[in-house]
């Protein structure tokens, strides 16, 4: 996996993991690889992996049962505040982008109604 020299790895896999529970690829309640598994599978420090572990937990996205192992949290309300969360940081990283550009308000909402129009198109 390439990862983003601009943002900490643990924050970029950690992301992939919410938007693999927000998409459905990881269920409500499912147990997740080991630690050293996903480090492997991502080519990452161990350690790397179990500060994820520690942040997701710590954040209430995941769960560990001594022995067992670690599971996605059960709560769906969870995943929708995480779902709006993650939202509002795209449309915050899109407006800092625009307004870099130049582009005020009302040239972003245009450009996105164009852009809606063909997806719907599509």
């Amino acid at each position: 996996m390439i990862f983003d020299n601009t943002v900490p790895i643990y924050i970029q896999i950690m992301n992939i993991i919410k938007k693999d529970i927000i998409s459905g690829k990881l269920q409500l309640g499912e147990k997740i690889l080991s630690t050293r598994e996903y480090a492997q599978e991502l080519k990452v420090n161990p350690n790397t992996m179990v500060r994820v572990f520690n942040e997701l937990e710590r954040e209430g996205v995941t769960f560990t049962k001594r022995g067992v192992g670690t599971f996605i949290t059960e709560s769906k309300e969870k995943v929708e505040i995480m779902k709006k969360e993650m939202a509002e940081d795209i449309i915050r990283n899109f407006i800092d982008g625009m307004l870099e550009l130049g582009f005020d308000f009302k040239d972003m909402i245009d450009l996105i109604k164009l852009r809606l129009e063909k997806e719907a198109v599509q």
